[in-house]
């Protein structure tokens, strides 16, 4: 069983209303969540072209 976590929280606003970002600590890919109420749902964070953010992965 792995004891490092995959998903790193890296942003978080809100408290209702909450806006998260994660980052895939194996590939580097960002991710947003959103939550309003308990509604929610993730999704990769995206770029102006349309491209996945990636963020440098340090192991």
């Amino acid at each position: 069983m792995a004891t490092e976590k995959r998903f790193q929280k890296i942003y978080s606003q809100g408290t209702l209303d909450v806006v998260e970002i994660w980052v895939d600590q194996e590939t580097g890919v960002n991710y947003i969540f959103r939550q309003s109420g308990y509604a929610g749902g993730m999704t990769p964070l995206l770029d102006r072209e349309g491209k996945p953010v990636v963020s440098p992965v340090t192991k």
